[in-house]
């Protein structure tokens, strides 16, 4: 069977094909932006867009969409999301007009310590590279049974059927584009220390070639396994025993190839641990800006408490008034003080009043009395004493933490329910190890721990604990304007993920961007460092401005995020928003394309 979805692009409309199992795949890149009704997506990827266009357009809902979505970026973007991985699913639902949450956030084994990252014949902790590339560094994945519980609690299809069309992906194949070859290209060393890894992403001991066609039947096979017997095959079956097999005895190749320094270590996640994991679902993260209320994701990502108390205290000042030099300013001075206080207080067991307090109005005005609008404050910042009034900071300060890779989708139906849903497998390429004949590769997620404590004296909320969640950043958002969806947003890239969702709000709310303008402005992540990492662009463009009230720059980076958004407008319009160039340019669609 044939069809074709009707892509709505800034221009154009795009035609892309999808094409039954067996034949030459054959798709166009969709545009960044699409304006229409009746539904819509955005996602990093033209197929899988394409994927879960179609579900809403044969009558599914947002959720069933993102779930068929999500499970073709796991063979399309299989080095930032999959089965092997985990996330965070936020949805509101247009009948009850309520939001709810799924932590779907890998645990660690019920053995784990606090020391499960201290080398024993030195005491020391292990380099991030040797924690990451073994069997140490991988969580229970959570993925598999978020879906399941969004299609049992939210949806209209069977699990099953959602994760056909991927499995057809992964069996015809896709082309490879440079992005992809890139991200092998730069995991090389490791993939090709193992025989299952480097058999399908180094084809001749090489990253595959741009344009041509990678197929995945192992993991074809394994979507289909699961449709078939469902997801208690991957938690207490055959492939819980070989995500088992693979961290307790890592496939090592006989003759690895590529320079890689380091042993591969095994780890210790059982069965007991798959069989035993379940989502939770917290209450979300709810903080009001500016007449919007902003909903967020609770621990244990810190994401919603980030983006939320960032926003109130940038709330303080009208941002609209002032000189974008002047906004951009507060913007970075409230991200450093968020992140002081994120890294004092924030982990996968930190108390609920906590949390109120971060994200009350009553703090930020404590944070918010410390910007300067003449001059930078000095970096690292400490943190806030949650025992104190007035602006008295605490005394110890925490790491800057680097961002990683993620996917994010955005998802609305003809209904006005809305999915926002964040996913990964941490490092870009995961722990590098594909589990053997099963085709999706590992996380390496508990590398999100701190592997020593961070916070001097005080308690660091981030250490190993046996079945504790990582600490995460993911920050997908759903922002509602008089009770009803005005904007939905999401984006990869570790811990700017929460610069990023934060710096595309203020662009459109404060700033006077349209969506398509704040999603491709130039970005910068200050995370409570002593200099600023930003784009070329944005260091370029404003840089001389915001060194000239103190701030300095880190190296420039290529770039940050790759976020993904959908705006309601009038009368049931939509506009659907991806990047038009970060990672290669992401892929939006409608069901009904307004021309």
């Amino acid at each position: 069977m044939r069809f074709t979805l009707a892509l709505a692009t800034t221009a154009t409309l795009v035609s892309l094909t999808l094409v039954p199992t067996g034949a030459t795949a054959q798709t166009r890149t969709a545009g960044p932006t699409a304006t229409g009704f009746g539904g819509a997506i955005s996602t990093v990827d033209a197929t899988a867009t394409a994927v879960g266009l179609d579900v809403l357009r044969r009558g599914g809902n947002a959720v069933d969409a993102a779930i068929a979505a999500a499970a073709a970026l796991g063979v399309t973007e299989p080095f930032s999301a999959g089965i092997g991985g985990g996330g965070f699913f936020v949805y509101y639902d247009a009948k009850d007009k309520t939001v709810s949450t799924i932590d779907g956030r890998e645990s660690g084994p019920a053995t784990m310590t606090e020391d499960a990252f201290i080398d024993p014949a030195d005491g020391l902790q292990y380099d991030f590279p040797e924690a990451r590339v073994s069997g140490l560094s991988v969580g229970t994945p959570g993925t598999l049974a978020t879906w399941e519980a969004a299609a049992r609690k939210w949806g209209t299809r069977p699990l099953g059927s959602l994760l056909r069309p991927a499995a057809d992906v992964a069996d015809r194949g896709f082309t490879v584009d440079a992005t992809f070859r890139q991200q092998v290209a730069e995991n090389a060393a490791a993939f090709g220390q193992f025989d299952s890894t480097r058999e399908l992403y180094l084809p001749g001991g090489a990253p595959p070639t741009v344009g041509t066609t990678l197929r995945n039947p192992d993991l074809a096979d394994t979507y289909r396994l699961i449709a078939k017997r469902g997801t208690g095959v991957f938690y207490r079956g055959s492939i819980a025993a070989d995500i088992v097999r693979t961290v307790q005895h890592p496939p090592v190749a006989d003759d690895p190839t590529g320079t890689w320094t380091y042993p591969i270590r095994p780890g210790d996640l059982r069965r007991s641990d798959l069989a035993a994991y379940e989502v939770r679902y917290p209450e979300p993260t709810k903080s009001d800006y500016r007449g919007l209320t902003v909903y967020g994701m609770s621990t244990p990502s810190s994401g919603g408490t980030a983006v939320g108390e960032a926003l109130n205290i940038l709330e303080k000042t009208d941002l609209s008034k002032e000189t974008t030099i002047q906004a951009l300013h507060r913007y970075v001075e409230s991200t450093a003080l968020t992140f002081a206080d994120r890294n004092r207080y924030v982990g996968a067991y930190t108390p609920q009043s906590v949390l109120d307090k971060l994200i009350s109005d009553d703090w930020a005005s404590q944070r918010a009395c410390r910007i300067d609008p003449a001059k930078a404050m000095t970096k690292p910042v400490p943190p806030g004493d949650l025992t104190a009034t007035g602006c008295t900071p605490a005394s110890v300060g925490g790491p800057v933490e680097q961002g990683q890779s993620t996917t994010n989708l955005t998802v609305a139906d003809r209904w006005g329910n809305v999915v926002e849903y964040t996913l990964t497998i941490e490092q870009t390429g995961g722990n590098a190890m594909v589990v053997p004949g099963r085709g999706f590769l590992l996380n390496n997620e508990l590398t999100d721990f701190n592997f020593v404590p961070t916070q001097g004296t005080a308690p660091d909320p981030n250490l190993p604990g046996p079945n504790k969640r990582p600490r995460s950043s993911m920050s997908p958002t759903i922002v509602l304007k008089d009770g009803k969806p005005f904007l939905a947003l999401g984006s990869p890239g570790g811990a700017t993920i929460i610069t990023t969702v934060l710096q595309v709000l203020i662009n459109r709310i404060d700033l006077g961007m349209t969506l398509p303008e704040a999603m491709a402005a130039p970005r910068a992540s200050q995370r409570n460092s002593a200099g600023i990492p930003s784009e070329a662009a944005f260091h370029a463009r404003y840089g001389p401005g915001l060194e000239a009230l103190g701030h300095t720059f880190a190296a420039d980076v290529t770039e940050l995020g790759a976020a993904t958004a959908i705006e309601f407008t009038r009368h049931g319009g939509m506009i659907a928003s991806a990047e038009p160039a970060r990672r290669g340019g992401g892929s939006a669609a409608v069901v009904r394309p307004r021309y």
